[in-house]
């Protein structure tokens, strides 16, 4: 099943509901779900490489005390986190400001993925911290994705609940 935009986000708590959790596709749902967001949030950074390690290292002890606690939702935001910084700091190395494309994001399509019919702005010369600052979540993220306990819960949750 697709991630479920339609929930009312502010007043479901995901650890109690977990069977309302969607993976969907990439980040979806990474600054919605509760309260997974607000646990990992806080330490998400990536101004420079050494911000980003700290960021990254943090998030992926996050990472398997979810797991450790066999909580799986948690587990899955704090992978969406990493990829999250990855992804960020990517645009950013690529985008001076974090803009990549032109206009606002229309009011119903906020808090989703994508351009949403919006032009992509041209690249500006790579920013080689943020660079380096997005290969370090790439590595947490890779790491993540591949751990056994995670992909082991994965498909048990997905079994239980659904895609």
């Amino acid at each position: 099943m697709p991630f479920n935009y339609d929930q009312d986000f502010r007043h479901v708590d995901f650890r109690q509901h977990p069977e309302r959790y969607r993976v969907g596709k990439g980040e979806q749902g990474v600054l919605l779900v509760q309260p997974y967001k607000s646990e990992i949030l806080p330490f998400w950074r990536f101004k420079s490489p050494a911000v980003a390690r700290e960021s990254s290292e943090t998030i992926y002890g996050l990472f398997l005390a979810y797991l450790k606690a066999d909580d799986f939702v948690g587990a899955d935001m704090a992978r969406k986190f990493l990829q999250m910084g990855f992804t960020r700091a990517r645009r950013y190395a690529n985008h001076r400001g974090g803009k990549k494309y032109e206009g606002p994001v229309p009011a119903d399509k906020k808090g989703q993925s994508g351009a949403h019919g919006r032009p992509e702005r041209p690249r500006d010369p790579e920013d080689p911290e943020k660079a380096e600052a997005a290969a370090i979540f790439k590595a947490k993220w890779d790491e993540a994705k591949q751990h056994p306990d995670y992909l082991r819960q994965k498909e048990a949750f997905e079994l239980r609940y659904g895609k």
